[in-house]
């Protein structure tokens, strides 16, 4: 396993747990289509969260929030409306997309950081 890919999965780890420390609950870890991949998807109350958890080793080349640009953002959507297909118990609950970046010395997780 490459480090970058190593970098990613503990990311998506600490993402998971922290999330799982502030009453989230897990639905689908590393869900993919041929649309793209929802690193984790979970559930916060009644919502679905779709999360993107970005990590950075240093900002040479922006934040892990700057790296969702538009582009990124569609893929996700779409993602998401295909997990909701395939997942229908899940379509008729309210939904956001949270990020929770990681980089330096801590994590930040923002919650509703765009729109479908």
């Amino acid at each position: 396993m490459s480090a970058h890919n190593e970098l990613g999965r503990a990311a998506e780890q600490a993402a998971r747990e922290h999330l799982e420390r502030n009453g989230l609950r897990l639905i689908e870890r590393n869900w993919s289509c041929r649309r793209g991949e929802l690193d984790l998807v979970m559930l916060d109350g009644d919502t679905v969260v779709f999360v993107e958890v970005r990590a950075r080793r240093h900002s040479a080349w922006g934040g892990a929030l700057e790296s969702i640009d538009a582009r990124k953002r569609g893929k996700l959507i779409m993602a998401a409306e295909l997990f909701l297909q395939q997942q229908s118990r899940w379509a008729r609950h309210p939904c956001r997309f949270d990020v929770v970046a990681i980089g330096g010395p801590g994590l930040d997780w923002i919650k509703n950081a765009f729109d479908a």
